[in-house]
């Protein structure tokens, strides 16, 4: 959980296991095809349209499945992907988590195929510099 705007907790989730489920939220996504092979995904439902408590709620999931040993990567899905799930009309899916254990070489692999870009070129002092 996170906090919330005004303490509304607008979300709530959906666990999905289920293969057949995890193929068709796969399908809504223009980039979430891969997600039918996480062992676990987990559907943030938003109700209203505040996507910041949901990207609160999102990070707060990432860092313990860390913590936890566990990989993670947050997917967009489709509109069409509450419907699928069930979720009342006053509800969207904000974003899915998939979960799963990392291959033992995962970390290492991605590290040395995207190394992070030095601190340096994010940071900005004072003002706006190049």
């Amino acid at each position: 959980m996170a906090g919330s705007a005004k303490a509304t907790e607008p979300c709530r989730f959906v666990v999905v296991k289920d293969p057949a489920m995890k193929k068709k939220l796969a399908a809504t996504g223009a980039y979430a095809g891969w997600i039918e092979d996480a062992p676990i995904l987990i559907a943030i439902a938003l109700e209203g349209g505040r996507m910041f408590d949901a990207g609160r709620v999102a990070q707060n999931m990432l860092i313990v499945a860390n913590a936890e040993g566990l990989g993670s990567c947050p997917v967009t899905v489709g509109d069409d992907a509450g419907k699928l799930l069930g979720l009342p009309d006053s509800h969207q899916v904000a974003a899915v988590i998939a979960l799963g254990h990392q291959a033992p070489d995962a970390e290492t692999a991605r590290r040395t195929k995207n190394p992070r870009k030095p601190l340096d070129e994010y940071i900005h002092r004072e003002r706006w510099e190049g």
